[in-house]
């Protein structure tokens, strides 16, 4: 008599990548839109597989995404991140963390994924830069709605954008932390004037937003009245380990364009500048390796302050190896095709120049949070530093001099 068999379940990766494939085999990133191949990944749970069940996940965790991205793109398929980064990467987890409203959540969630409704990021302002948290911005209450003015600066997508996760202060007699409270804004309603603002690419990307009797409602609210700088640091969190944790094959990303230069101008080649390339060859690799051990530890919980270590390397990084390329094309760096204004593209397009690109990274050491700032988190958060001498902390906001 035989015994009986069991069977092993299959691991949570081998489930992943199962049904990974099972979508890509019904939904040819080659021969369909985007947005059907991306939302059939999200009712598949494959979207953010951190996510709860009904949310664009499975509840596993947050590693096995890299599971889901290196079979899409090997497929030939976009990423997920590329056409929503600041939804997909940031906007996505602030909402299913903090939405009361389920339904919401996923009337938001699933646009999100295929870029059919872009999202933006309403923090910074011409007043608080790097200092958040000492935003001016007002909302007030006006029954189930909340009524807001001020300016934000620097807001990415912003022109394309119809949904933008909005700080505002609501209370001024608290401290600057304990005033603000969290929203998703309707970026298309009246009270909403969007400026571009140019930069030395000749793209604008990046936009001033003014904003003058809008309106958004209370039930678009993440989080408790009062308490929006923990839902925003939520967002950061997110963002800093968006923006520095994309992972790639061996010599893929910026080192990549780098030795494809190097193939392409053998004439060029000096034992100084292949000295300097095999460094960021090195350099390059290890933040690979570092950040791809990260994903497959990563728990399905939040990021925390060690996101910051990504986003620091990697915007040094990009800017190290672009000068490089400079540097290696010598006088036909020099070389620009158009200073025309292009609102029409943002900084993930894959057909821009070198030259766009070099331009372009000289702001990664300053979005997401300045490397200034990222240096600080570490050592106070991570390390467990001194913190810097902070004043204003516990004094109302209004008393805060300012300007």
């Amino acid at each position: 008599m035989s015994s009986p068999t069991t069977t092993r379940p299959a691991s949570d990766a081998a489930r992943v990548a199962e049904a990974a494939r099972a979508v890509l085999d019904a939904h040819d990133p080659r021969s369909v839109p985007r947005e059907e191949l991306f939302g059939a990944l999200y009712d598949a749970g494959l979207a953010w597989v951190h996510h709860p069940e009904g949310l664009g996940g499975l509840g596993l965790s947050r590693g096995l995404q890299a599971v889901v991205d290196q079979l899409v793109t090997d497929a030939g398929g976009p990423r997920m991140f590329a056409v929503n980064p600041i939804g997909y990467g940031m906007g996505a987890p602030t909402v299913v963390e903090y939405g009361a409203d389920r339904e919401q959540v996923a009337a938001w969630l699933r646009p999100m994924v295929t870029g059919e409704e872009i999202w933006c990021q309403l923090f910074s302002e011409p007043g608080a830069g790097s200092d958040v948290a000492g935003l001016a911005t007002s909302a007030v209450r006006d029954g189930d709605e909340w009524v807001v003015n001020g300016q934000k600066v620097w807001t990415t997508l912003a022109h394309v954008a119809r949904w933008g996760m909005l700080v505002a202060r609501t209370d001024p007699e608290r401290p600057k932390h304990r005033g603000l409270t969290y929203f998703v804004i309707d970026m298309d309603q009246p009270g909403v004037d969007v400026r571009p603002l140019r930069q030395m690419t000749g793209q604008a990307e990046f936009n001033e937003v003014h904003l003058h009797d809008a309106r958004v409602l209370d039930a678009h609210r993440l989080g408790e009245v009062g308490a929006g700088w923990k839902v925003a640091i939520t967002t950061l969190m997110n963002e800093r380990t968006a923006i520095g944790g994309v992972t790639g094959r061996r010599g893929s990303g910026v080192i990549g364009e780098a030795l494809g230069l190097w193939a392409a101008h053998p004439d060029r080649h000096t034992p100084v500048l292949r000295d300097r390339l095999a460094a960021l060859w090195t350099r390059a690799e290890t933040h690979r390796l570092t950040l791809a051990r990260a994903r497959r530890t990563a728990s399905a919980g939040q990021p925390g302050p060690e996101g910051s270590v990504s986003k620091l390397v990697g915007a040094e990084l990009n800017q190290d190896v672009y000068e490089f390329c400079m540097e290696l094309l010598g006088p036909d760096a020099l070389l620009y095709d158009d200073w025309t204004m292009d609102r029409s593209r943002v900084h993930t397009d894959p057909n821009s120049t070198v030259q766009q690109r070099f331009l372009r990274s000289r702001a990664n050491t300053i979005e997401g949070g300045t490397s200034e700032v990222m240096r600080n988190i570490l050592g106070e958060r991570v390390l467990g530093l001194p913190g810097e001498p902070r004043s204003d902390s516990d004094r109302p906001w209004k008393e805060v001099p300012r300007g």
